[in-house]
């Protein structure tokens, strides 16, 4: 069980459950980092009391300094200090919650220290899995995921030390806000639709790729790293009701599932006392009153970037890095309603057909395929208004 940790990410979604968690369990936050949300930030250290707090926008961290002045918490700034906060002596936790490539450094750094990672942050194995996983089994890092899903999965195979059991990995998604729409009917869409989930309470990054399917994409990819499984035992049903997370079949037959409530805390609970399980006062499932259970196929055709994500996982290398970069280029641009719903999905496609793929990359390689993914997509995105 943990009893120190880190948390990469402290003011978004995921960060701010962990919190709750950790003080519902006692342990010690010795570290937290935000980007430039200074005064959630501010108000987390005088409640946790962390040795540090690194706020990666250097003007957001001059300005905490300042206002944390009268307290122990050492603050510093500027992305590369996420390293040291992943790093901090005495931590045996890794919470990795930031959004995006900026996570992938910290962890790796995590990792080498031999340190557990509770791993929130999926681009991190989307765009360097394998590099992930074989630093973390030379390094002897634990790697528990936080994903709904892949908690689930990580639950459901305990005690299965022959991975060649597993017959596939079943993925359920709800579907998103835009379930049941044609592609025309779901290209009319807005940003505040997008960002409408019927189950989840997430940030706008991930929201949109649940809407466009792409984080249940970016999920299958994850899989495949985490249990070092192929794409074709890799699958995804769509379950509306968000209360099986997850399922594995097994070369028996038998199907293990796990359910709960759509609540992250459970997960993020999980990660941090594994492979224990802690009391909690949350009201838990009530088979009784759940709705009825249903899962369908998803539809390819009218979300296309769940495809876009297993073309990229079917091809390997730094197809995933593009894949990953370029959509969130796009969600970014959609957020700022520079372009529309569909645009995500074309302008994505067009990096990943557009960049050459380097297979059996190295670090060096793989953040080169993300920068070069992120300049096409301004480039055509440029192109597409004039």
């Amino acid at each position: 069980m943990s009893k120190t940790i880190s948390i990469l990410g402290s003011t978004g979604s995921i960060g701010r459950q962990t919190l709750e968690v950790a003080e519902q369990l006692g342990l010690t936050v010795a570290a937290i980092t935000a980007h430039n949300s200074v005064e959630l930030a501010e108000e987390q250290a005088r409640k946790f009391k962390p040795r540090q707090v690194i706020m990666t926008d250097e003007a957001a961290a001059r300005d905490l300094k300042v206002r944390l002045a009268d307290t122990k918490t050492r603050v510093h700034g500027g992305v590369s200090a996420l390293s040291t906060a992943a790093t901090l002596p005495g931590v045996d936790t890794v919470v990795t919650a930031v959004v995006g490539m900026v996570g992938l450094k910290p962890t790796l750094a995590a990792i080498r220290e031999g340190k557990r990672i509770a791993l929130a942050n999926k681009e991190t194995l989307v765009c360097a899995g394998e590099l992930v996983m074989d630093s973390a089994a030379r390094c002897g890092a634990e790697i528990v995921p936080v994903d709904s899903e892949h908690s689930a999965i990580f639950q459901c195979v305990q005690g299965c030390t022959d991975r060649g059991e597993i017959r596939r990995l079943i993925l359920t998604c709800s579907g998103g806000p835009f379930y049941g729409m044609t592609r025309a009917e779901a290209g009319k869409m807005t940003r505040e639709d997008a960002l409408r989930h019927p189950n989840w309470k997430m940030g706008p990054k991930i929201t949109v790729d649940c809407a466009t399917l792409m984080n249940k994409g970016l999920e299958v990819i994850e899989a495949m790293r985490l249990y070092r499984l192929p794409l074709t035992r890799v699958n995804v049903v769509i379950h509306r009701q968000s209360i099986v997370h997850s399922l594995v079949e097994f070369r028996d037959g038998a199907l293990l599932a796990q359910l709960g409530t759509p609540d992250m805390r459970l997960p993020i609970r999980y990660a941090m006392t594994y492979p224990q399980r802690a009391e909690t006062e949350e009201e838990p499932l009530d088979l009784l009153r759940c709705p009825p259970l249903t899962f369908a196929e998803p539809d390819r055709r009218a979300f296309p970037c769940l495809r876009l994500a297993e073309v990229a996982a079917a091809k390997g290398g730094t197809a995933c890095a593009v894949l990953n970069a370029a959509n969130e280029e796009a969600v970014r641009l959609f957020l700022e309603d520079r372009i529309g719903f569909q645009d995500i999905f074309d302008l994505t496609a067009g990096a990943l057909t557009e960049l050459p793929v380097i297979h059996k990359p190295c670090l060096s390689d793989i953040l080169e395929a993300d920068a070069a993914a992120r300049q096409a997509v301004l480039r055509n995105f440029q192109s597409q208004k004039e």
